[in-house]
């Protein structure tokens, strides 16, 4: 009996027709997930398990931050298709365990539904998986020091009220910035240092952040636009963070648009991820943040020349951290404050005296309440 006559083959099985296009290649579901976990799965090689001849094993523990966004849901289905192979393998032993750690994005931002049935999903879909699920105020239990930090940071026009509950003070305190780009800026710094407190806590030697090329790249242009070009060589590259867990980012070969597809052919996917809120066209540029408006220019450009834009990205994890004269660190993002190769750091007094005073960095002076980004 003759084989079906296909339409458009798949370029690379040749034996189903193909449904996706990417970087000019017309592949089938099937060859297309391939391509993606391949890409993926590579930046994965520094965590292998030994051979069996080698008795005494223990898993490393990676942790990985799920928004629930398209980025790091597909990182942990291809992450969960790795390690089901290797658990099915008789001859092969589990590279490592992953946590799985969710904010809540309903306690980062008002306008965030609540999202139980995504998260009861999650669970059904990963059930071999450690999930945690923590409210953005947390910071507080994970990070002592933040209760004091944030007053002394936030200066003397800052009231803040220690007999109210965490929530309500991280709400006060956020409320007290009033850009858009100084509160991005910090919201970002605090969901840093949260994950990472958490990853401390859990003995996570390493943290897998969800942060697709194109989302890499945005930050990358945002970080320098904020005064924060000296701390991309952890915040966008893999490495030492200043906290002393290891930063990875497995999807910096993978566009954002490339995972939305890898998303459509993924259907136990569609009741876990949360679309992305759409910037409305209509909003005044002024009113957007510095990281919003590099998102929507990468995104935009991004679809027009891809390969530009992934050498954002590229280009940045190329960067070395610079020598300093002074190893002191920002008290807020962990970034070098002090003399940095001829580029003076700056140190702000603690309201409480100067004594007292912590220092924080170029870019963390310029999101603090009093300061007009």
């Amino acid at each position: 009996m003759p084989a079906k006559e296909l339409t458009r083959p798949c370029m690379d099985c040749k034996d189903a027709e193909a449904i996706l296009t990417t970087r000019k290649r017309s592949l089938c579901s099937h060859c297309f997930k391939l391509f993606i976990q391949f890409k993926i799965l590579r930046r994965m090689d520094g965590h292998k398990a030994p051979p069996k001849i080698q008795k005494e094993y223990l898993p490393s523990k990676l942790l990985l931050p799920l928004s629930l966004g398209v980025s790091s849901s597909v990182l942990l289905h291809i992450l969960d298709w790795q390690l089901e192979r290797q658990r099915s393998n008789p001859h092969s032993r589990v590279a490592y365990q992953l946590h799985v750690l969710v904010i809540e994005p309903s306690t980062i931002s008002p306008s965030n539904s609540s999202f139980d049935s995504n998260f009861e999903g999650l669970q059904k879909t990963f059930p071999t998986h450690i999930f945690t699920r923590l409210p953005f105020y947390s910071v507080f239990e994970y990070v002592p020091e933040m209760k004091e930090l944030i007053l002394e940071y936030a200066g003397p026009q800052f009231a803040d009220d220690s007999s109210q509950s965490d929530e309500a003070r991280l709400a006060a305190f956020r409320g007290s910035v009033s850009s858009a780009t100084s509160k991005d800026d910090l919201d970002n710094v605090l969901l840093t240092r949260l994950v990472v407190a958490f990853a401390k806590q859990d003995a996570c030697e390493t943290i897998l952040w969800g942060d697709s090329d194109t989302r890499l790249s945005a930050k990358t242009l945002a970080g320098a636009a904020k005064g924060r070009g000296a701390s991309l060589t952890w915040q966008v590259s893999d490495g030492m963070s200043p906290w002393g867990v290891q930063f990875e980012f497995p999807l910096r070969d993978i566009n954002k648009p490339e995972l939305q597809q890898y998303k459509s052919v993924c259907p136990e996917l569609s009741n876990i991820v949360i679309p992305d809120q759409p910037i409305p066209d209509n909003i005044l540029t002024k009113n957007l943040s510095i990281d919003e408006l590099m998102m929507r220019y990468v995104e935009t450009q991004g679809a027009k020349y891809p390969g530009v834009m992934a050498n954002v990205s590229r280009t940045a994890n190329k960067l070395q951290a610079a020598g300093s004269d002074d190893p002191a660190s920002c008290a807020l993002c962990g970034s070098l404050v002090g003399n940095v190769k001829g580029n003076t750091g700056i140190t702000v007094a603690s309201q409480f005296g100067e004594s007292q005073g912590s220092q924080f960095c170029y870019g963390c002076s310029r999101s603090r309440p009093e300061i007009k980004s």
